[in-house]
C-alpha cells in the first residue's frame, strides 16, 4: 500500500510543479472561478498523463514547498463536479493526509487523477473557459490547445518510481497507531480495530448522550495504512458501528430554530474490507431538511440579513445580537432549504464578515454549514 504522507513528500522533493503534478495553497470550490481553475488542472493533468496517475497537492506554499495544510475537505462527491463539466472525465480521488507538524484540524489534500486513454475537454463552459476547450500541461502550466493530443508514456517511469518509494512498512503503521493514541489524542478516548489482518482504523471522540442516543463529538478517524483521514470536524455528532468486514460512520447535523434543536442524519460512509487486500468506500446521503412555516421563515430571514447589514456597517452589536450571530450560518441554511434561494449566496458573501468578527464561533459554524451544503450539492448532478 502507498503511504500517502511519503508520496506527498516524494512529489514535493522530485522537482517543481511538472506535467504530472501540481500544488495549491488551497482549493476554493465556493465560486465559479475556483471551480474553473480546479477543473482546468484536472483536464490538463489527465490529458498529459494517459498512462500513469497524476496528482494535485493542496496545502503547500508555492514558493518554498512549506507544508502549511488546509481545512479537512470531506466531499467524496467532487467526482460529480468533474463529470458535470468534462467530456471523458477521469476518475479522481480526494484524500486528507495528516502531518505531525500541522494543527489537528489541518491536513494536506491529495488529489489523485487516474489514467485514461481518451482526451478530456469541457463539454460546457464555466467562468472564462468556453465549451469544447481542451487543456494540457506544459511544464508547470495548464494551457489550452487546439492540437490533437497524442497518446504518451512520457511520465510513467518517473511516477511509478515515486509511488514505489512511497510504499508502507510495518514500522510506519505501528508508529502511526501509537502516535494517534498516545500523542495526538491523549486528551480523549481512542480506539483502533484491525480488519482482515491488514487494515487498521483508529478513531477518537468524546461520547455524549443526547436524549436516547449516544454520539461522538470532536471525532477524528484515520485509515492508518493509507495515511488518510476519513473524517474530521471540530463540531460534529457522529455514530460509529462496525463488524468483522465493515466500518460505518453516520454523521448527524443539529438544526433548529428558536433554541429548539433536533438531530438529522446527514450522511453515511461505509468502508468494506475484503480478503484480497482490497477495500471500498461507499457514501450515501441521508439528509431530509426540516420544513417550517413560511411566514415565520420570512421574519427569521429578514432578521438575519439585518444582523449581517449591521456587521457590514460596523455597528456595535448588542449581547443578544452577538449570540444570534453564531447561529446565522445554520439559520440561513435552513432558510435556503425552505425555498429562500438567495440565502445561500447571502451566506457566501458574508464569509469575510464572519471571519473577521469578534464572535469566533460564527466563522466555525460558517465552515460547517458550507461543508453540509457542498455534500448536498455534489450529491446531485451540477
Amino acid at each position: 500500500m502507498i503511504n500517502k504522507r511519503l508520496l506527498i513528500k516524494n512529489l514535493l522533493a522530485h522537482n517543481d510543479e511538472s506535467s504530472f503534478y501540481d500544488k495549491k495553497r488551497q482549493l476554493n470550490l465556493h465560486t465559479k472561478e475556483g471551480k474553473a481553475k480546479f477543473l482546468k488542472h484536472i483536464c490538463a493533468l489527465s490529458n498529459s498523463n494517459p498512462s500513469n496517475n497524476s496528482y494535485i497537492v493542496v496545502g503547500v506554499e508555492d514558493q518554498d514547498n512549506e507544508i502549511t495544510g488546509d481545512d479537512f475537505f470531506d466531499d467524496s462527491r467532487i467526482q460529480n463536479l468533474v463529470n458535470a463539466f468534462l467530456e471523458n472525465p477521469p476518475k479522481i480521488l480526494y484524500e486528507n493526509v495528516p502531518f505531525p507538524n500541522l494543527p489537528r484540524d489541518k491536513v494536506v489534500g491529495l488529489v489523485t487523477i487516474k489514467p485514461k486513454p481518451k482526451t478530456s475537454y469541457f463539454k460546457k463552459g464555466i467562468h472564462t473557459i468556453p465549451m469544447h476547450t481542451t487543456f494540457v500541461r506544459r511544464g508547470s502550466n495548464s494551457i489550452p490547445t487546439d492540437e490533437k493530443i497524442a497518446y504518451t508514456k512520457q511520465n510513467i517511469e518517473t511516477v511509478i518510481s515515486i509511488e514505489n518509494n512511497s510504499r508502507n512498512s510495518i514500522a510506519h503503521t505501528l508508529d502511526s497507531v501509537i502516535d494517534f493514541v498516545n500523542n495526538r489524542h491523549k486528551d480523549m478516548p481512542s480506539q483502533y480495530k484491525v480488519f482482515k489482518e491488514l487494515f487498521v482504523i483508529c478513531w477518537s471522540g468524546i461520547p455524549k448522550k443526547i436524549r436516547d442516543k449516544t454520539f461522538l463529538s470532536r471525532v477524528d478517524i484515520e485509515l492508518v495504512n493509507e495515511q488518510i483521514k476519513l473524517f474530521y470536524s471540530a463540531q460534529d455528532d457522529v455514530t460509529i458501528t462496525f463488524d468483522e468486514n465493515s466500518f460505518t460512520i453516520t454523521e448527524y447535523v443539529p438544526l433548529g430554530l428558536n433554541d429548539k434543536t433536533s438531530y438529522y442524519p446527514l450522511e453515511q460512509q461505509k468502508l468494506s474490507f475484503f480478503d484480497n487486500g482490497y477495500y471500498k468506500i461507499e457514501t450515501e446521503m441521508l439528509f431530509e431538511p426540516p420544513q417550517y412555516n413560511r411566514k415565520m421563515m420570512f421574519h427569521i430571514y429578514n432578521s438575519n440579513l439585518s444582523l449581517l447589514n449591521k456587521l457590514q456597517k460596523g455597528i456595535e452589536l448588542s449581547e443578544r445580537e452577538a449570540a444570534d450571530l453564531e447561529n446565522v450560518p445554520s439559520t440561513l441554511m435552513i432558510c435556503y432549504l425552505n425555498g429562500f434561494e438567495d440565502a445561500k449566496q447571502k451566506l457566501i458573501d458574508a464569509k469575510l464578515l464572519l471571519k473577521q468578527c469578534k464572535t469566533p464561533n460564527a466563522y466555525i459554524n460558517f465552515k460547517e454549514v458550507m461543508r453540509v451544503l457542498r455534500k448536498m450539492k455534489y450529491g446531485k448532478t451540477e
